[in-house]
């Protein structure tokens, strides 16, 4: 056994990046290019894999910690460690390898030359000094001499670009990354097209330049034997691009303008950006259960496994023809975040798959108010806010175990339903960048203190955008409360595959037949929608009409 400290390899300019993920735990067993973590910087969002199998003892980083290239990431104990060394050597020799062969140099050296004699000559070097010329731009030192698919060209022919303006998108099966521009000038033609598979070396495209200064340097032939390689590479890189997925000029329009718009936001790696690719999957559609929202490949699978007999998203007539606004006054086209986006499709998506039956009930909720306003002191002095939603919570738990047939979800494949044993329910929070719904668990086993305490401890993450794809999973039953804001009644969207959400309105004060006579009282308007698939419509009444009276008697609801 020995041990082995895995550490951040070389990240160029990248500088300082973020840790985004941490896929392994201490004591777990790794295989060779297993995921170790996943950094992000500003341009890129790379996995780091596992040099070698073993299991780790220790990690060094944490979720959000800032590393940069040989920082410490986690110790490894493996078996195989000692047979590293011998592999190490021939590594070694094979590296010096290409420093021996004098006559391959040679030949590089000859085919340069006669420009560099030309330039040797005085009217030559004058003209050259004054006028600009093409140079080839190519792929840089990716590391590995493995093809990488071009995803995205940001520049076209005519452009003029400065130093360091992104040239094309690359992706490996562990990387995006954009190639920068390594000189100023303008854009004289492309060489290759989205969907060209290209390694290091091979030409991109072809700049116009100022090259007056390097024209004039003493040493040029350094200068052309180094980038010598790049053309004589280009010339093999050239044919291996169209095989798999070359495109026309509007093919390869269409396919920028795919990535450029729906992508843009989606947070997923490369790998699994190509493997939805290759499954036709539509990664917006999907929620990533990684860290912070992260699509991993599991997710891919499982979409496509659930969307396996069910009707496709696009099969309704949804689409509504764009219009051309600006025809009636100004307006201005406003990007959606990434939250907004799966919002929406998540909320269509169930929009089709479920059919919608609401139940409407008014749960009378005078003492419970009344009781609630008699904690005031005591909340204040546990240094909580008590709402009425703990309550909710507490009634809804209960209802949840007394009607067991709401706390289930239905399988893809229709044959059986999935019981649950346990009760968490979600709570939708609005935020500025959209709704959440972090998730309060075992409902059932806490009190009102404790429900009101975790509560409010949500809805801070929530808006503070700090809640875990954890926080957000695992629901049984979603609560969605528009009491603050009012209104008589509204009818929420099961969240799938929940197969049911509560609606709550803002509470009235409205006279009820009692006694003989009218009396005021404090009235909850309630909205049960479910999914008809999975539940009957007297059992929604039977749910509907025995949350209400939970509510109704503050002595049930704390029993």
């Amino acid at each position: 056994m020995a041990t082995e400290i895995i550490k951040v390899p070389e990240l160029g300019d990248a500088g300082d990046v973020e840790v985004i993920e941490i896929p392994v735990s201490v004591g777990q067993e790794v295989a060779e290019n297993d995921s170790l973590l996943v950094l992000e910087s500003d341009k890129a969002a790379m996995e780091i894999p596992a040099p070698m199998a073993g299991v780790i003892k220790s990690i060094a980083v944490n979720l959000g910690d800032q590393v940069t290239t040989g920082a410490e990431i986690l110790t490894l104990e493996t078996v195989e460690s000692p047979a590293a060394e011998p592999v190490e050597e021939p590594a070694a020799e094979e590296e010096s390898a290409p420093a021996q062969p004098e006559p391959a140099a040679e030949a590089e050296q000859t085919e340069i030359e006669p420009p560099v004699d030309q330039t040797a000559d005085e009217p030559r070097q004058d003209s050259a000094a004054a006028a600009s010329e093409v140079i080839e731009i190519a792929i840089p030192d990716l590391g590995a001499d493995d093809e990488v698919d071009v995803i995205e060209i940001h520049v076209k022919a005519g452009d003029t670009i400065a130093l360091d303006d992104p040239l094309l998108t690359l992706e490996s099966d562990k990387a995006a990354m954009e190639v920068p521009s390594p000189h100023a000038g303008m854009v004289e033609s492309l060489l290759v097209e989205i969907g060209a598979q290209v390694k290091t070396g091979a030409a991109i495209l072809r700049l116009r330049v100022e090259r007056a200064e390097e024209v004039a340097e003493p040493a040029p032939s350094g200068v052309a034997a180094a980038s010598a390689p790049e053309p004589k590479e280009a010339e093999p890189a050239a044919p291996t691009a169209p095989p798999t997925a070359t495109a026309s000029p509007a093919q390869a329009g269409a396919a920028g303008a795919a990535s450029a718009d729906p992508g843009a936001n989606i947070y997923a790696g490369p790998a699994v950006r190509k493997l939805a690719r290759e499954l036709g999957v539509d990664l917006t559609l999907i929620k990533g259960s990684g860290a912070r929202g992260r699509i991993v490949k599991e997710d891919v699978h499982e979409f496509v496994k659930s969307s396996i007999g069910r009707p496709a998203a696009g099969a309704a007539p949804s689409a509504v023809p764009d219009v051309d606004f600006s025809r009636f006054g100004e307006v201005e086209q406003v990007p959606r975040s990434k939250l907004e986006k799966v919002t929406a499709a998540n909320m269509h998506r169930s929009w089709l798959a479920v059919p919608h039956v609401a139940q409407f009930e008014e749960a009378d909720v005078t003492e419970l108010e009344e009781f609630r306003a008699g904690l005031k002191a005591e909340a204040e002095s546990r240094g909580v806010k008590l709402t009425p939603l703990p309550f909710l919570l507490k009634a809804c738990a209960q209802t949840l175990r007394e009607f067991p047939q709401f706390n289930v979800s239905i399988h893809s494949s229709g044959e059986y339903v999935i019981q649950k044993k346990y009760v968490h329910i979600g709570v939708a929070v609005a935020t500025d960048a959209g709704l959440v719904v972090p998730v309060i668990r075992d409902v059932d086993r806490k009190n009102i203190w404790q429900l009101a305490e975790e509560v409010a401890e949500a809805s801070v993450k929530a808006r503070e955008r700090k809640l875990t794809p954890e926080d957000m999973q695992g629901a049984c039953f979603t609560i969605s409360s528009l009491g603050a804001i009012g209104g008589t009644g509204f009818v929420p969207i099961v969240n799938a595959p929940e197969v049911a959400i509560l609606g709550v309105a803002r509470t009235a004060v409205k006279p009820v037949w009692r006694g003989g006579e009218f009396v005021p009282r404090t009235m909850l308007p309630l909205t049960l929608t479910y999914d008809h698939k999975a539940v009957n419509g007297v059992d929604g009444g039977r749910f509907a009409a025995h949350l209400a009276a939970l509510l109704g008697d503050i002595r049930r609801l704390l029993l």
